[in-house]
């Protein structure tokens, strides 16, 4: 009852303005209140802060910084398969599949347009139909930085803005359309073994999406953004290369074209996963 709850009040909270206080709160500067915020945090959520590199709480200047962490250079190896796609973050399985058509399953008896996933890239949501996906939720916990899955070069980035739903399993349940309806960084790839997309999705208290090629992204209402320059960081990437963060929060959904990859058998709803663990690959053969 109080999961459906949670839910519904969310269609008549202020989400932007929530969000934009949260934002304001994770960047005070005032030592004993940040420091108060993240031994608090760590200790309300259990985080694991063994593999972070600076000391906790008194090395990061704010909440955010903590939240965005970096972490040991060996705590996260990357699968060195020239043929595996590797989990981009740490986090829970919400559900990998086949993209029926143009339809992608959010939850059991709810689906949501891959057309519409994509908003003005339809020309691109083209090359997706038939194909394979995978949803990654970040939970509080969770190292909050986004890696590239795969070898390849970024050919485009959008913003589209939205809604500000949470992402946590009761409104995953119960909002129709969720991650269609959420705000949203869209990347594009170009692989050796064709195209292939990587979606930040913003959620309720995720004050902004950063990556070395957009900046920081706060949220919007209205109008797509597109990034027309990509020229300010190298756009090839390696599998592990950092693509960006969350300021809080929030999932990754990765789209593949069909026949161009395979997901692991045990890549089933529920499985925690860790950033560089291989959760598929490419068929040899693949083109």
């Amino acid at each position: 009852m109080l999961d459906g709850l949670f839910a519904a009040l969310q269609y008549v909270l202020p989400q932007h303005l929530l969000t934009a206080l949260v934002w304001r709160i994770a960047r005070i500067r005032h030592v004993a209140t940040k420091n108060f915020l993240i031994t608090h945090f760590v200790s309300l959520y259990d985080v694991d802060i063994d593999d972070v590199n600076l000391s906790v709480p008194d090395d990061f200047e704010t909440f955010n910084d903590f939240f965005i962490r970096e972490l040991s250079s060996h705590a996260r190896p990357i699968d060195e398969d020239g043929n595996s796609i590797i989990s981009p973050v740490d986090g829970t399985v919400s559900i990998a599949d086949e993209i029926r058509g143009d339809s992608i399953i959010q939850a059991k008896g709810m689906d949501y347009s891959l057309s519409e996933l994509l908003a003005t890239d339809l020309d691109q949501a083209e090359a997706y139909v038939d194909g394979a996906f995978a949803t990654i939720y970040l939970a509080p916990y969770n190292y909050h930085r986004v890696h590239a899955p795969w070898d390849g070069e970024l050919v485009a980035a959008r913003y589209v803005p939205g809604d500000l739903f949470s992402v946590n399993a009761a409104t995953f349940e119960r909002v129709t359309g969720l991650f269609r309806r959420n705000e949203r960084l869209i990347m594009h790839f170009e692989t050796d073994r064709g195209p292939a997309v990587l979606i930040f999705v913003g959620a309720l208290n995720v004050g902004s999406i950063t990556t070395p090629w957009t900046g920081e992204l706060r949220p919007k209402k209205h109008g797509v953004v597109d990034v027309p320059d990509l020229s300010g960081h190298s756009s090839t990437v390696r599998k592990g290369d950092l693509l960006g963060w969350f300021n809080m929060g929030s999932t990754v959904i990765l789209l593949l074209p069909p026949g161009s990859s395979e997901w692991d058998h045990d890549l089933k709803p529920g499985e925690t996963l860790r950033m560089g663990e291989a959760i598929g690959e490419f068929p040899v053969t693949a083109k």
